[in-house]
């Protein structure tokens, strides 16, 4: 699994899968993530996301749950069966309600936890924070 020393402090920073077809959401997710040291690796849809999640075993996915082709239910699925340890989150937008049942749908998939989009700067530390967890890695680097 590869890390990235963060900032040349030793410190291992986790590597991010993030699924979403839409190329604006990727960018604003990578430059977030980058921003604090993270490896982002981007996939546009559920069969690019499985063949780099197969490849790479990234520490965290974070997939939007409504895409072409093979939709993020689908691959959140596909992901636990291959990785029961692997670490989810959902992600979707549109209408409120609309998404809160899409992403209560991902985490009975297999998701563990569920972000409605626009994703906040400040919702970066959780995701670094959960990330972490069982990797021995200290909570949330700095923010710039």
């Amino acid at each position: 699994m590869p890390v990235r020393t963060h900032m040349g402090r030793g410190v291992t920073m986790p590597t991010v899968l993030v699924v979403d077809d839409d190329p604006a959401i990727r960018l604003v997710l990578r430059r977030l993530l980058e921003n604090v040291g993270v490896e982002v690796s981007e996939a546009e849809d559920g069969d690019e996301a499985m063949r780099l999640f197969r490849a790479s075993r990234p520490d965290l996915v974070i997939c939007d749950v409504v895409m072409p082709y093979a939709d993020g239910l689908q691959t959140i699925r596909r992901m636990r069966r291959l990785a029961p340890a692997a670490k989810i989150i959902a992600i979707s937008g549109g209408g409120r309600s609309k998404a809160m049942d899409l992403l209560t749908a991902a985490q009975r998939m297999g998701a563990d936890h569920a972000l409605v989009k626009p994703i906040e700067k400040s919702q970066i530390a959780l995701i670094i924070d959960f990330c972490a967890v069982d990797r021995g890695v200290p909570a949330s680097p700095p923010m710039s």
